[in-house]
């Protein structure tokens, strides 16, 4: 793809450019004075609950509601960056008896999208872009964009596999990605400590890869990040800091973790100061990640090489079949393999791995750290 194509890019509305289930939560404690008060964590799914959370729903069906949802914090220039960058339309599912509400929001917050751009309706698999960004499962595992990319809230947590991003930043860096204009600068990487993230689906080995990549070189440090998972349920548990769901809404809360993603319901996230310990140490920084942790690493840091390790299906699945894992867990893993394939071409360099040391070596050969290899 030329980086001189113009992109199209479909956007959701509620709870991406406009606040719709933290404004519904902010509306409900007013009104009921909920102790302990309402939290967006207790909505860990779309649609009712069962739960005391389903008392948000009343405010679905108030045309006042629509009036008044406030512009998410970043949204208006996010929207006047995006259409530098792609053409962009509405994909807004909203009921019949609202749309001229929300038609008229859109127009009035966000000029910049011509009105023949706006459509309204369920359908979103119907509308035919380059990029969906939407907030719904649903509609992403069902569009038929290029790119569909989900961006991350409580109830999309059990996604798995699919494109995924926690801000605006992230989705324009992606964006930037997915159109070719930006590429990794080799010789930046070799002047000044750097950033290697490797990238695969479960099974492909990365982990196995990046362990082999310590033992041949002192100049890799790797990234000790943050999960929920059980330890006892991953082998190679001195990757990560374990710690519980409530620690983890915690770091997330407080905006401590660069770059969060929700696997088969577990929490993974890292902590921007660890990686730049490494870095003023004058070492370079090597993590395993998911696309979106990679895309994370490309918004907040200059120099990050992403390199996805490729492995054939037959063996992804024996690989998965023999994790510690429940049925579950490794029934989402194998589910994700297609949707893994479209990141291969948002990385870097693709290595193949026939075999964990040579696939080490070959990734030394790529970064060229001028070191003898163990």
């Amino acid at each position: 793809m030329s980086k001189h194509f113009r992109l199209s890019t479909a956007l959701d509305v509620d709870d991406l450019l406009l606040e719709c289930i933290p404004y519904a939560i902010k509306l409900a404690n007013e009104k009921y004075n909920f102790n302990p008060p309402l939290t967006i964590h207790e909505v860990n799914r779309w649609g009712k609950l069962g739960t005391r959370a389903d008392v948000i729903f009343e405010y679905f069906n108030d045309p006042e509601f629509y009036k008044n949802q406030p512009v998410i914090e970043g949204a208006k220039e996010f929207v006047r960056k995006l259409s530098k960058m792609t053409e962009v339309f509405i994909s807004t599912s909203i009921p019949p008896k609202f749309m001229g509400i929300r038609a008229e929001r859109i127009m009035q917050e966000f000029p910049e999208i011509p009105q023949e751009n706006i459509y309204m309706g369920s359908r979103k698999d119907k509308i035919n872009v380059d990029i969906l960004f939407d907030d719904g499962m649903h509609n992403v595992f069902k569009s038929d964009a290029t790119y569909p990319i989900l961006m991350r809230r409580p109830w999309n947590q059990d996604a798995t596999g699919m494109l995924a991003v926690n801000n605006y930043d992230e989705f324009l860096k992606l964006v930037e990605v997915i159109s070719k204009s930006y590429y990794y600068n080799p010789v930046a990487f070799s002047n000044k400590p750097g950033i290697v993230c490797l990238v695969g689906p479960s099974g492909s080995g990365k982990t196995k890869v990046a362990g082999k990549l310590i033992e041949k070189t002192d100049k890799l440090v790797k990234l000790q990040s943050y999960t929920t998972k059980d330890p006892t349920s991953l082998k190679e548990n001195d990757w990560y800091n374990y710690i519980s769901k409530e620690e983890f809404n915690k770091l997330l809360d407080n905006k401590e973790l660069f770059e969060s993603t929700m696997y088969a319901g577990h929490g993974f996230g890292s902590k921007k100061e660890d990686i730049v310990k490494i870095l003023e140490s004058g070492k370079n920084v090597l993590t395993t990640m998911d696309i979106c942790g990679a895309m994370a690493l490309k918004t907040n840091f200059e120099n990050v090489i992403t390199i996805y390790i490729k492995r054939d299906r037959k063996t992804l699945i024996e690989s998965i079949l023999k994790k510690n894992t429940d049925i579950q867990d490794k029934t989402n893993r194998i589910l994700a393999i297609e949707s893994e394939k479209c990141n291969l071409e948002l990385c870097d360099y693709v290595v193949y791995n026939y075999n964990y040391s040579q696939s080490a070596d070959e990734i030394l050969e790529i970064l060229k750290l001028d070191e003898i290899v163990k």
